[in-house]
């Protein structure tokens, strides 16, 4: 009985697709997030870029 189940679960095909496309999502998944992680790195080098101008700027306001 049992094998005749596992037999009839390794024949079945129903749920390749399922699986195929679960694979592909996972992919551009992966994709959007290395996307994401690079604009952050680029944004994240931005603001530093700005904080360390406005500080020299009002360093450089108040004399110091």
């Amino acid at each position: 009985m049992k094998i005749e189940f596992l037999m009839h679960l390794i024949r079945d095909e129903r749920g390749t697709s399922a699986v195929e496309m679960g694979l592909i999502c996972a992919l551009i998944v992966m994709a959007m997030f290395t996307a994401i992680q690079s604009f952050a790195n680029t944004s994240k080098d931005m603001w530093t870029n700005v904080a360390s101008k406005v500080s020299a700027s009002n360093q450089a306001a108040t004399g110091g």
